[in-house]
């Protein structure tokens, strides 16, 4: 088993609820030391990325689970099942939870959990599918030591709880410090810029590296403009505007960012597969994109290998030829530093503190004024358990 900072709080829960077989219980227990896995972030600060999606669909059917007091009586092998809407609307009013998707409830957690755990006989999340019903498997909510079974359920909840503690603790002092760095913009405005550039690093938070991307974006292009109308009469002089289409990993067709008035679309990603890159293009009918590539090696470097995937998947030159057009420009940390640099010189340092303060606040559905409602509502139609 692997021990990190958070290991700690998980010990101090299982403590609390365990005393003196606590150890051995984490021990014993598959699904305790999956939940260790997935909370390596938690005390890493805002940058590490977290793990909600997995973590969240346990921590519904657990919480169902003990609703019906099962941890307590009753038989749960007789339970109709839990209903997806209910769970997936629970998961999505958990803090950090508004925009998750039905994957991990359907197949991502199972599938992860079988590659840490391959010798494990039991599945942690069961489906019907035909009925849209879910259950956790009990089997892994118990252990035994010597002769005393123990029930996980209160536990496995406690822990997830302060993961989530954790977490937010993290995030609210990233807002106070952009918060902060602003106000002493005057005097410390070389400490803003290290700050943010920070953020462009490999072990950065995949949302927190796509806003601060956005944030740069936008005030690197804020001063640029072209000369657009319909007719010689009615042209006239537009800034280049960008534009942020929605949450992070939301399923978007492949559109992050948007440009007006030039319409050109940005993808953001620090994947080199090239299957996902062109499955993008493919949903946009192949138009053209431009990629955000959270990578430090050159530009060229990045394309060469794009054009060998892509000649290792389709073989045609044709093909191969057609997809390479389709990729419009390509930004990796270097150039996105370059640009940072651009937009301060232009003035634009506290705008683009500002920026990554409020669509960070957005992302992580932490705005005082963020109805979660609102968000089932939108998204409901879109997302089924199927």
């Amino acid at each position: 088993m692997i021990d990190h900072a958070f290991t700690e709080n998980i010990r101090r829960v299982l403590g609390k609820h365990f005393k003196t077989t606590s150890e051995e219980i984490f021990e014993k227990s598959d699904l305790l030391k999956y939940i260790n896995l997935k909370t390596k972030s938690a005390n890493r600060g805002s940058k590490s990325r977290g793990s909600f999606a997995n973590l969240y669909a346990i921590y519904v059917l657990v919480e169902d689970y003990i609703a019906k007091e099962f941890h307590k009586k009753g038989d749960y092998s007789k339970y109709a099942g839990a209903v997806f809407s209910d769970l997936f609307r629970r998961q999505r009013r958990l803090p950090f939870g508004a925009k998750l998707q039905n994957h991990a409830l359907n197949h991502r957690m199972n599938e992860e959990f079988k590659k840490f755990f391959p010798t494990c006989k039991f599945t942690p999340i069961m489906r019907d599918a035909s009925t849209n019903r879910y259950w956790i498997n009990t089997n892994l909510l118990k252990v035994t030591v010597g002769r005393q079974n123990y029930n996980l359920a209160e536990s496995i909840i406690g822990i997830i709880d302060a993961y989530i503690a954790a977490k937010r603790d993290s995030l609210n002092s990233f807002i106070e410090a952009c918060t902060k760095l602003k106000e002493l913009m005057g005097e410390t405005p070389e400490a803003a810029e290290t700050y943010i550039i920070e953020f462009l690093a490999p072990n950065v938070d995949a949302r927190l590296f796509e806003i601060v991307s956005f944030a740069i974006l936008k005030y690197f292009y804020h001063e640029q403009f072209v000369y657009f109308g319909f007719t010689l009469e009615e042209i006239k002089k537009e800034h280049l505007r960008l534009f942020k289409t929605g949450r992070t990993n939301a399923n978007d067709g492949g559109i992050d960012f948007v440009m007006k008035p030039l319409g050109r679309f940005f993808q953001v990603t620090e994947t080199l597969d090239v299957k996902k890159y062109f499955l993008d293009m493919d949903k946009l009918e192949r138009f053209p994109i431009s990629f955000v590539i959270k990578s430090n090696d050159s530009i060229p470097s990045l394309r060469t290998r794009l054009e060998q995937g892509a000649k290792e998947q389709y073989v045609v030159d044709t093909i191969v030829r057609s997809y390479m057009a389709c990729i419009e420009e390509i930004i990796n940390v270097p150039r996105l530093k370059e640009c940072f640099q651009t937009a301060v010189k232009q003035g634009y340092l506290p705008a683009v503190l500002d920026e990554i303060v409020k669509q960070s606040k957005v992302e992580f559905n932490y705005a005082e004024d963020a109805d979660p409602s609102a968000d089932d509502e939108e998204e409901e139609e879109s997302v089924t358990g199927g």
